[in-house]
């Protein structure tokens, strides 16, 4: 028993001197991840939040859905159209990226060949940078000029450089940004060199993407209508008394929804074989 009772003693003292043998940490706040949503709103180039997205997702799905119900009074056609129209904001922004990828991609070879010049008559590394939002490609110029606002600033090139790269939202961009860190860090010679180099990597990677390109854009043709026309003849049929009450049948629903369900399939089977890679984001 005296052990027992010097235990607890020795307990309660220890947790009453707790707080100053073992004072609690200040905790560091975390940032909080960029979602997928919000990347891809991003590198669509909006500067809106995902709740927007959502809203006019929702607001399309009620829409169709209610058009569909009271044109041809098929709760299964109205519940897929519902089902097509939330998804179309995600489609659009997908392929608005992939736009600005492609237009962005002919646009890099100049920036580098800008730099190069500005380094060549003795500018310094950030003012060579901040001088193309004056004589960098009209696309490209809010973001640089956004660099040059939170730099004169700020005076930190590797943070303004950071917000540069998620302003872009570019592979060539961050390769681009980050050799220019480094050579700001490290110091060194072969940055026009360096820069040169990728310029012309870059431009003959972009002849060749834009020739497949140009080859394969009958594929996303072919997917589009194969995936469209069906559903056109389905609306037309389902205006028909006889054929409402056709496709009301369980028979009926079932062959919507398993039309559904292939279309979608065969879709993105052939948008997954016209799809050329593209580059990942190494340095984010």
């Amino acid at each position: 028993m005296t052990l027992l009772l010097g235990a607890l003693l020795a307990a309660g003292l220890l947790l009453t001197a707790s707080p100053w043998l073992w004072p609690p940490r200040a905790s560091v706040p975390k940032e909080p991840r960029d979602t997928v949503l919000i990347r891809l709103v991003r590198e669509a180039g909006f500067s809106g939040t995902p709740r927007v997205v959502i809203t006019v997702m929702v607001a399309g799905a009620l829409v169709t859905a209610s058009v569909l119900w009271l044109a041809t009074a098929s709760a299964t056609l109205a519940l897929v159209g519902a089902v097509a129209a939330a998804s179309a904001p995600m489609v659009y922004l997908r392929s608005r990226r992939l736009a600005l990828l492609r237009l962005r991609r002919a646009l890099w070879p100049d920036i580098c060949d800008l730099l190069v010049a500005s380094i060549r008559v003795g500018m310094s590394l950030p003012d060579s940078v901040s001088a193309l939002a004056d004589s960098a490609p009209a696309p490209l110029r809010p973001a640089f000029a956004r660099f040059a606002r939170d730099l004169h600033a700020t005076g930190r090139f590797d943070t303004s450089a950071e917000k540069l790269k998620e302003a872009l939202a570019d592979p060539v961009a961050d390769r681009i940004v980050e050799t220019l860190r480094m050579a700001r860090e490290v110091g060194g010679t072969e940055l026009t060199t360096v820069l040169r180099a990728l310029s012309a990597s870059v431009r003959a990677e972009a002849a060749l993407r834009a020739e497949v390109e140009a080859r394969q854009s009958w594929i996303r043709g072919a997917a589009v209508l194969g995936a469209v026309a069906p559903w056109v003849i389905l609306i037309l049929l389902l205006l028909r008394p006889e054929g409402a009450s056709a496709y009301a049948s369980a028979e009926g629903v079932l062959v919507i929804l398993v039309g559904a369900g292939v279309s979608v399939l065969a879709f993105r089977l052939m948008l997954r074989i016209g799809r050329l890679p593209e580059q990942r984001r190494w340095f984010r």
